[in-house]
């Protein structure tokens, strides 16, 4: 092959392909984010193409938080101030109580409006606020209340919400600002599209004010509180922000909007959130790449999975006891992602794994389909006598592993209906299941092994398949 390699062209394999993919992948992805942490500036022989601050570094910059039921600024008076920190760089955080109006509580609006400027300026003058920096965020939010939630054995509810259908109003107990402390000068035609909508002008010159960002992608469902008493908790932070970070999230923002075009549930919108904020930028960004190594051994997983069982003609030394559990086990898996309303983008992997193992299921009983007209006939072929033998050591194993794991299973499932609370009996089932199959799938593999250490051999197994499910997935 190496000398017919050399004297011809040689054709780039599956294999071939997927790796050059994915290295193209990273390669533009890190390159897209260089460029997000590091924007084009303006060059010092074009300053009439400069954006320059208005305000310098070592100009004291001050906060003002004001909460209204109107999405405007006009009414706003010294009563309505939540917060004045005249030394911003001082202030860190600060928790709070807000009184809550009536109107606000018959299921309507409370807003909170966030000024950015130099001490000695107010915003309650209007003249003054061309000089600040501003942002206005909803405080409320509509949302459907969480459905309830039982210990079945007792009959105890959990949570006191309705579960009902009707939007009610719901706090949004975290107020997260930001701001960029950089001295940035943007190249006036090289702009960023998701920086330039955050800029906001002195006036009509070249200068923008401090850029201000009021963070609402932290928040999720599990944030929100029903909206019951006449004063809420509110938690306000303040820290600033790299140009790179700024954009990354102003990037994920029109990304979220996009997702709920396509019809994206809510829940499936606070998984990807999970993702990106509940770790570190840089942990982030690492599992950001190792992701789509992970995608490419899942890939070849699947395609030599399939490679193998296509050829396969009989079972000798294959467990079909191994194959009927790892079948049940992605079905149990697929219908508890199902269940949770989990993102598409990991409930379609899981539904495809399920599909391969159900055709796999098929190849080592040898089933075959044979249309009558519009009536389908279900044949199984005859069992060589070869595989007898697999097939007597495979029921042994089981046997014996039928002790262990049955017993796990029903205990663990009786833990579950005790100690914790599901919407349904479904529920607890499919949970109890999934609980089993996460605990006790290692177990699944004794069949196998006791195969192999029966046979004295281990050359029937499908060992790539094998090597990119456990050797490199599972070491990423």
């Amino acid at each position: 092959n190496k000398v017919a390699c050399k004297m011809a062209v040689c054709r780039p394999t599956f294999v071939h392909v997927a790796v050059a993919l994915t290295l193209f992948a990273v390669g533009y992805y890190s390159f897209t984010l260089y460029r997000m942490f590091h924007p084009p500036q303006c060059s010092q022989s074009a300053p009439q193409h400069c954006v320059t601050p208005f305000y310098g570094q070592n100009t004291k910059l001050g906060l003002w938080i004001f909460t209204s039921t109107k999405k405007t600024f006009s009414g706003l008076k010294k009563s309505d101030m939540l917060l004045h920190a005249p030394a911003l760089k001082d202030f860190t955080k600060k928790e709070m109580n807000v009184t809550i109006p009536v109107s606000t509580r018959k299921n309507g609006s409370l807003y909170v409006h966030v000024f950015l400027g130099p001490e000695g300026k107010s915003p309650l003058q209007s003249s003054d606020r061309q000089h600040m920096s501003s942002a206005t965020v909803s405080l409320t939010k509509y949302s459907i209340p969480e459905a309830q939630a039982f210990n079945l054995f007792t009959g105890s509810a959990t949570k006191n919400l309705s579960g009902a259908d009707t939007p009610v109003t719901h706090w949004i107990p975290w107020l997260h600002i930001h701001s960029v402390e950089e001295d940035w000068h943007f190249n006036l035609r090289k702009i960023p599209a998701e920086i330039w909508r955050t800029l906001q002008f002195f006036q009509r010159t070249a200068q923008y004010l401090p850029i201000l960002y009021v963070n609402r992608l932290k928040v999720t469902r599990k944030h929100l509180k029903p909206l019951l008493n006449d004063q809420m908790p509110l938690e306000i932070t303040y820290s600033p922000v790299s140009v790179g970070q700024l954009r990354l999230w102003l990037t994920f923002g029109e990304s979220m909007k996009s997702m709920t075009a396509l019809g994206f549930s809510e829940k499936q919108l606070d998984d990807i959130k999970g993702v990106f904020f509940d770790t570190s930028l840089w942990l982030f960004l690492i599992t950001m790449f190792v992701t789509f190594f992970h995608l490419l051994f899942d890939v070849l997983a699947f395609k030599s999975d399939i490679s193998f069982w296509r050829g396969r003609k009989t079972m000798v030394g294959l467990s079909t006891r191994t194959l009927e559990w790892t079948c049940f086990s992605q079905l149990v898996i697929f219908f508890y992602l199902l269940d949770e309303g989990t993102s598409v983008l990991v409930l379609v992997p899981a539904g495809v794994a399920s599909v391969i193992e159900f055709w796999k299921l098929g190849k080592a009983f040898k089933i075959r389909i044979k249309w009558s007209g519009l009536i389908p006939t279900i044949e199984r072929g005859r069992q060589l006598d070869v595989e007898k033998t697999t097939e007597s050591f495979d029921s042994e194993a089981m046997h014996y592993l039928s002790y262990v794991l049955y017993p796990l299973v029903i205990a663990g499932a009786l833990y579950q209906l005790v100690y914790s609370s599901y919407r349904s009996w479904y529920s607890w089932m499919i949970h109890s299941l999934v609980n089993g199959v996460y605990a006790f799938g290692f177990l699944f593999m004794l069949p196998q092994l006791f195969l192999n250490y029966k046979l004295k051999s281990v050359a029937h197994l499908p060992w790539r398949a094998f090597m990119y499910k456990v050797s490199l997935q599972y070491l990423l």
